[in-house]
């Protein structure tokens, strides 16, 4: 399959923050929305890139708690908060349409929020919560937001996948989990899976208006909340704290800090080194690449490198599922 996936390199590593991405970088002018944007990586997302300049919009299910939390960082003054429910279609069609009709043009647009590993749910629709929330909620919000994205004549689309995409592939013929038994961490692979392929399409669909999209592997970060649904025993094996709980720091095997996980979402977002790139995913702050056939099970086994597995990527799978996408968000 030919591929992107070549690291550049960018000069930046695993341990490199999103401050140190950003030197050098003025926003001034620019506009970026940040879903997510008031907590964990998202909401350091959010910091740094007004720090560099940008009006930043923050969309939130709760939007007193989004207000509360971004008063308590310093550095983020100015940040809108508006509300939008990425389970709920017409909060994302709302968010939408109160944003264009401000007349803005949109540079930068960061799909940070996201679930995992949640016990079996499902939308209004019918669909799975977490393909439903990770994936069709920011496929909507892309589409819906299209107009201002064109208009700021060259715009960056950053979705956050996961390497958790190893848990599954996109299952076309099973999307919500009807005729199999749920299982959490597969449910949360899928929607990854679908979040890299996502930007894969995009990016294709989206380059000759200067719409350009990007993957990302943030790293394992276990001061965000995400694994709230995850047993402590599950934390533990995973590595991610040691046996008195507390959060273990080892960027080379991508257990990050948060400063450290927003890091490749913002490099996405606003390096110049990517300039005439996209539809690859990234981790680390450089694109990763592609795992050799001969390496995918013992990667998804967990093997400590960099990478992402060729379903992620695959350009026929991408263009099958935007299809899909569009029939299942269909007004």
């Amino acid at each position: 399959m030919a591929t992107a996936q070549q690291p550049l390199p960018s000069g930046f590593g695993p341990a490199s923050t999103a401050d140190d991405v950003i030197k050098g970088v003025d926003l001034t002018g620019k506009v970026a929305v940040v879903t997510g944007g008031y907590s964990g990586i998202g909401l350091e997302t959010a910091r740094v890139l007004r720090s560099a300049g940008a009006e930043v919009v923050v969309p939130a299910r709760d939007v007193d708690r989004a207000r509360t939390a971004l008063k308590s960082v310093e550095g983020v003054e100015g940040v809108e908060v508006e509300p939008m429910d990425l389970m709920d279609p017409p909060s994302v069609d709302a968010f939408a349409e109160s944003f264009l009709a401000s007349g803005r043009p949109l540079h930068i647009l960061v799909n940070s929020a996201g679930i995992m590993a949640t016990p079996p749910a499902r939308d209004a629709r019918g669909y799975e919560s977490q393909f439903a929330t990770n994936h069709l909620g920011h496929f909507q919000l892309v589409s819906r937001l299209w107009p201002a994205l064109v208009a700021a004549g060259g715009a960056r689309v950053v979705a956050l996948s996961s390497r958790g995409f190893r848990f599954s592939p996109v299952v076309f013929d099973d999307l919500h989990f009807e005729h199999r038994p749920y299982e959490p961490f597969a449910a949360y692979g899928q929607s990854k899976t679908a979040n890299s392929l996502f930007a894969v399409e995009l990016d294709r669909r989206g380059r000759a208006d200067g719409v350009r999209a990007f993957a990302v592997h943030p790293g394992t970060i276990i001061e965000t909340g995400l694994a709230k649904h995850v047993s402590d025993e599950a934390v533990r094996a995973a590595g991610a704290v040691d046996e008195d709980g507390r959060p273990v720091r080892d960027p080379a095997r991508q257990l990050k800090t948060v400063p450290q996980g927003a890091a490749t979402s913002v490099w996405c977002a606003t390096s110049p080194l990517l300039a005439g790139l996209g539809g690859v995913y990234c981790e680390n702050s450089d694109i990763s690449p592609l795992v050799a056939e001969a390496d995918e099970a013992a990667w998804r086994a967990g093997a400590e490198t960099s990478g992402v597995l060729r379903y992620a990527v695959d350009p026929e799978a991408a263009t099958r599922l935007w299809e899909e996408s569009e029939r299942l968000t269909a007004r």
